[in-house]
């Protein structure tokens, strides 16, 4: 993994994030073991090279994926670079992912509203999916600011109602770690079936 010493001064805040969300980690282990897993909006790949380490296969989707070319070699990791809100839907027929379904369904950091549906379509049976980002509130701390950037109050339990089952659902205000702010976070599997509550 890329020390943060060893990362240019220049670099984007979000790019000098190395690494895993704690949230991603502490489910990470309901992934399927050799499972294949979807890192959408992957910016430096921090969950790509994480879920790589536990065996995973990935596909790491985002407008710009110089930051993980590196990666390119590696037979587990498919990169996509696609931009995924200029008008021509990733998921859609003859996009990059159309049709296709993972054991993980990861995002960080990102919000667009138009592919929730595609999203949860792409959770494989059995599978999960692991999404955070900034809700409203967080205009008092930093970027985002513009209310289309950030969660409403339960914005993902809506999302996730109805087709998955929610293991863990937290919203509130994260002092601590490289982007505080206020955050709100989901797991979700396609399993009615219970699950282990993870620790922290």
């Amino acid at each position: 993994m890329t020390k943060t010493s060893d990362i240019e001064p220049n670099t984007p805040r979000h790019l000098r994030i190395t690494d895993p969300s704690p949230w991603v980690a502490r489910f990470a282990p309901l992934i399927k073991k050799r499972g294949t897993a979807l890192d959408l909006a992957c910016g430096g790949g921090r969950h790509a090279r994480y879920l790589l380490g536990l065996g995973l296969s990935v596909v790491l989707v985002d407008r710009n994926t110089e930051a993980v070319a590196d990666l390119a070699e590696n037979p587990y990791a498919e990169i996509i670079t696609c931009d995924l809100e200029d008008g021509s839907p990733a998921f859609a027929d003859g996009g990059p992912l159309a049709g296709r379904a993972f054991d993980a369904v990861i995002v960080s950091n990102y919000l667009y509203r138009p592919l929730f549906e595609a999203l949860i379509g792409a959770v494989s049976p059995g599978g999960i999916f692991i999404y955070e980002t900034f809700a409203r509130g967080n205009e008092r701390y930093a970027k985002p600011r513009n209310p289309d950037h950030l969660l409403k109050s339960g914005e993902l339990l809506d999302v996730a109602a109805g087709h998955l089952q929610v293991i863990a659902y937290e919203h509130g205000i994260i002092e601590k770690g490289p982007i505080p702010g206020v955050i709100q976070r989901i797991s979700a599997v396609r399993d009615p079936q219970p699950h282990p509550v993870l620790p922290d």
